[in-house]
């Protein structure tokens, strides 16, 4: 397992594709899984479209007004960040071929920071057959 670490904004969708592409690739696994895993409460990973930036724009909207600022009984006030974090996920696997992420055309992987700004983790695992 490797592990970076993202310096996040207040809100807001990361493509961190290519970061888990170069690890990947560093692995040397020619055929397998990587799983992309975020160990936070309060943020998520998902995939999602990465060549319109609208889109992102348009998938917080929607988190926004799926989880709305009510009132909560959590103290701490990021009730939001929590169930926008249960509707994303706190994991993603995608399939590795020949060495690669084996992503759709049009498909990114994103860190989603709903509580933020923070220091945050990912961790990446990629399990399969090593290059000879």
């Amino acid at each position: 397992m490797e592990q970076f670490m993202l310096q996040t904004p207040p809100e807001g969708f990361i493509d961190i594709t290519r970061k888990v592409a170069e690890i990947v690739h560093r692995s040397q696994v020619r055929q397998g899984i990587c799983q992309v895993f975020v160990p936070h409460t309060t943020a998520g990973v998902t995939i999602n479209e990465n060549a319109d930036p609208d889109v992102v724009h348009d998938l917080l909207a929607a988190l926004n007004t799926m989880a709305p600022a009510l009132r909560y009984r959590h103290g701490e006030g990021n009730s939001p960040a929590h169930l926008k974090s249960l509707l994303t996920g706190s994991s993603v696997m995608v399939p590795v071929e020949d060495g690669a992420l084996r992503l759709g055309t049009w498909q990114g992987i994103y860190f989603c920071e709903y509580d933020g700004p923070r220091q945050r983790r990912v961790q990446v695992q990629i399990l399969g057959e090593a290059k000879e």
